[in-house]
């Protein structure tokens, strides 16, 4: 049995941990929109550049939330950030896709969170 103050997961910092892993995801998924500019660029048709712009964009707000996974709030912008790449899908089908792909990967991050705090 654990005291109500030790973690669950057995962690040294649950907290960190779980911050890390959602750092990482969003990391990632920032590098995957920007490799995603050139196929955008060849394939986009007519909203080429709007679609290279919201790549851009979104990559950049990846990073700035995996560096303030800290505060609660920012946990939530991310599953936001999740939906607006999937509405970009309006511009391309391959953002849309993206969409679908990181926002599974995002479902995955925040159901290991519950898990690991107990919240």
């Amino acid at each position: 049995m654990t005291s109500p103050d030790e973690p669950r997961s057995g962690l040294r910092n649950p907290g960190a941990a779980v911050r890390g892993v959602g750092a990482g995801s969003l990391v990632i998924e920032a590098v995957v929109l920007l490799m995603a500019v050139v196929p955008l660029v060849k394939l986009g048709g007519p909203h080429a550049l709007p679609a290279v712009w919201a790549a851009v964009v979104l990559a950049g707000l990846c990073v700035l939330l995996a560096g303030l996974l800290r505060h609660p709030w920012a946990w939530y912008a991310a599953i936001a950030l999740q939906a607006a790449l999937f509405a970009c899908g309006l511009l391309h089908v391959a953002l849309a896709v993206l969409g679908l792909v990181f926002g599974a990967v995002w479902a995955y991050v925040l159901n290991v969170r519950r898990t690991v705090l107990g919240r």
